[in-house]
């Protein structure tokens, strides 16, 4: 049990050391492990049946609106990238360049996609021609480069992975309803699958994507009370066809321009997942989510028929839900400290007394709460429980979500609450750089989205107190 003990004791209090408390559950859940590539790290087993699961997820949504998947190439020559001035501005400090192939130098640089944006534009500028040819609907999947200064496992790292959706329309209308699409089947995702709730609203100009005329988000509250921006849609306008001179035939034969958008979620999901759920005995998964569902095992397994009665009932619920067994031969309070620590959502024990009573001991990750169920009703009574643990689980999440949003309608109120209750602060602006800017040199709060849902709160900016245009959402952010 001394090995159970220390594995329990590897993990920093979550209310001592937050960001500690994180790092030590990716670490001791085996989710990733650093690499010895700058700011890259390597994504383990569990971890990646957990992004595999996001991308089944995802992908079936994706599909089901009319998506399709291709896959561009990973450089980006810098003559293309140079062809969108806001949007190579946006992103020069992060851009890692490929400056030879073998020991040649090359002669025009290479960058390492940190987004791919040019590198579609470019296609559908040879591939359409008609209105019949659109819209078109892409995505991908695959591994992009930013050169972070800081970097955290899934939060924010050199290399990281996610979909990105680039698409093209006839009509502005038809990007702007596709933007609003993806968002919300990014708030369903998170919601349904992660169980995190989520604010949907707008981005500033200052916080908005580089080259993009609108940018929407998803913004979650994690369990210290910081904001993590966990998927965004942005919608382009006609301004990268422009550039890239991307133009159909309209039905009048007449030369018009696409509009555009752009979406992507990446494995930072992970991270909010994490810090959303888990504890301080380590990771929490939600059951939608984890890669196995119920963990069976089996007590005094030495004696006859617990490893048989075990695996038949392995062999009952792998039909109704992703289950495994543990019939190592370590001490059953090992097992247990382990599969909480990996996160496991349900774990069920059986042995001698169990099965001569036709019962299971089901244990919750969640709370904890034990449960006596007859073997006889498990292929139900299982998946019932488990979607009152995913239940749980989101209702937890909405109800601090809820708590930690205060409202302040004078500077003093304002900066008050950013400095001593974790949380976000709804408050007015009157819409101007300055203000956003002087907030965050004096609180380090970001204005995280305008809320679709506005209130007039007052009606003056909590800044300048000059006459306000919007309630926006302010917070510290990962």
């Amino acid at each position: 049990m001394s090995k159970e003990k220390k594995l329990v004791e590897s993990i920093t209090s979550r209310s001592e050391n937050f960001s500690q408390w994180y790092t030590d559950v990716v670490r001791n859940a085996e989710l990733a492990a650093y690499s010895s590539v700058r700011g890259c790290m390597i994504v383990r087993p569990l971890g990646t049946a957990i992004w595999e699961n996001c991308q089944k997820d995802l992908d079936r949504r994706f599909k089901e609106t009319g998506h399709v998947n291709v896959l561009m190439p990973m450089f980006i020559p810098e003559g293309l990238l140079q062809k969108e001035k806001d949007h190579v501005e946006g992103f020069a400090p992060e851009v890692a360049w490929v400056t030879h192939g073998g020991e040649e130098k090359l002669q025009e640089r290479l960058c390492v996609r940190p987004t791919s944006e040019t590198l579609f534009c470019d296609h559908y500028a040879q591939i359409i021609q008609s209105w019949r040819d659109l819209p078109k609907l892409y995505n991908q999947w695959v591994s992009v480069v930013r050169w972070e200064k800081t970097t955290r496992p899934f939060l924010r790292t050199t290399e990281f992975f996610w979909q990105e959706g680039h698409t093209a329309h006839a009509t502005a209308e038809e990007a702007i309803e596709e933007t609003h699409r993806m968002l919300n089947v990014y708030a369903d995702f998170l919601e349904e699958t992660l169980a995190i709730p989520v604010i949907k609203g707008q981005k500033t100009d200052k916080e908005k994507f580089a080259g993009a005329e609108e940018t929407y988000t998803v913004e979650a509250m994690m369990h210290d009370g910081k904001a993590l921006q966990s998927g965004t849609s942005h919608f382009f306008g006609d301004g990268f066809a422009r550039a890239f001179n991307i133009q159909y035939s309209d039905k009048n034969n007449e030369l018009q321009y696409v509009w555009q958008t752009s979406w992507g979620m990446s494995t930072r999901i992970i991270g909010a997942m994490i810090m959303v759920h888990s504890d301080d005995s380590g990771l929490v998964l939600p059951p939608h989510v984890a890669p196995t569902q119920v963990m069976i095992v089996p007590i005094a397994q030495h004696k006859e028929g617990v490893l048989d009665k075990a695996n038949e009932l392995k062999d009952a619920l792998k039909e109704v839900v992703r289950v495994d067994i543990d019939d190592s031969d370590r001490m059953p309070g090992w097992k247990f400290s382990e599969h909480e620590m990996r996160g496991v959502p349900l774990r069920l024990e059986i042995g001698p007394r169990d099965i001569k009573n036709n019962q299971v001991v089901a244990v919750r990750r969640d709370t904890g709460e034990k449960t006596i169920l007859s073997i006889d009703d498990l292929t139900e009574t299982i998946p019932a429980l488990l979607e009152t643990i995913q239940q749980s689980l989101y209702d937890a999440a909405a109800a601090r979500l809820s708590e930690r949003i205060y409202d302040a309608t004078e500077w003093a109120e304002f900066t008050q609450l950013i400095a001593e209750k974790p949380g976000f602060v709804r408050a007015m602006w009157c819409g101007d750089l300055a203000c956003e800017e002087q907030i965050k040199d004096e609180t380090s709060a970001t204005s995280r989205c305008l809320p679709f849902e506005q209130e007039q709160l007052s009606d003056t900016c909590i800044c300048c107190g000059k006459p306000a245009k919007h309630m926006v959402i302010w917070g510290k952010a990962y």
